[in-house]
């Protein structure tokens, strides 16, 4: 496999080689991409956080087993951490295409040049809408993330790519007004397909 890609470019946080989760309907490997400029209290990928992190897993070892992978798998999911975090992002999603995979993508919209930047290499986007804009810090301890998340939800729906936007909800922080300022933000951009899902405890930080 020949690449400019190092592991220092693109760093993997982890590799699910088989999921039928993360992009429903598909067989997928997902990548882990370590690093996340959110700390958002309750991250169920606590570890993916820290971008500096010691990783173990090179991306060359990554596409040396997806070209072991080529006609059993439908495509490739990068994760996160915050794949948008990493630069090499757009190299990899490349490399990837064009091993004849489709693409997804899990994201929160930090950085909206970027994701808008690498949307036309994407098949399939989920995007973490993770409350009302306005309350934004209150869950990923940023201010102005919530302009941020705003600013990449509208390249998103601006792209045509299919997408999947859900909340996760998190009960000590959303109660029914909460959700009522998140269902009129959503519905003040157009957004007419918003899903709930249910805080799951695995993998959190114990409460300090």
């Amino acid at each position: 496999m020949v690449t400019d890609l190092r592991a220092s470019d693109l760093r993997v946080g982890g590799l699910s080689r088989l999921s039928m989760y993360d992009w429903p309907g598909e067989l997928v490997a997902t990548v882990f991409c370590q690093g996340c400029p959110w700390n958002c209290v309750y991250c169920h990928n606590p570890h993916l956080i820290p971008p500096p992190a010691k990783t173990d897993l090179a991306w060359n070892d990554v596409l040396t087993f997806l070209e072991g992978r080529s006609g059993l798998l439908d495509g490739v999911v990068f994760f996160g951490g915050e794949p948008t975090l990493l630069k090499a992002l757009p190299e990899a999603m490349r490399a990837v295409r064009d091993m004849a995979f489709s693409i997804g993508l899990h994201n929160g919209g930090p950085y909206p040049a970027r994701l808008d930047e690498i949307l036309p290499l994407t098949d399939w986007v989920v995007y973490d809408v993770k409350a009302a804009f306005a309350d934004y810090e209150r869950i990923t301890g940023v201010p102005g993330s919530g302009e941020k998340a705003r600013a990449g939800l509208e390249c998103v729906l601006e792209s045509g790519v299919a997408c999947d936007i859900r909340t996760t909800v998190y009960e000590p922080l959303f109660n029914e007004a909460a959700l009522q300022r998140l269902s009129s933000d959503l519905a003040a951009m157009g957004v007419r397909n918003h899903r709930l899902q249910l805080f799951r405890s695995t993998g959190v930080r114990p409460a300090a």
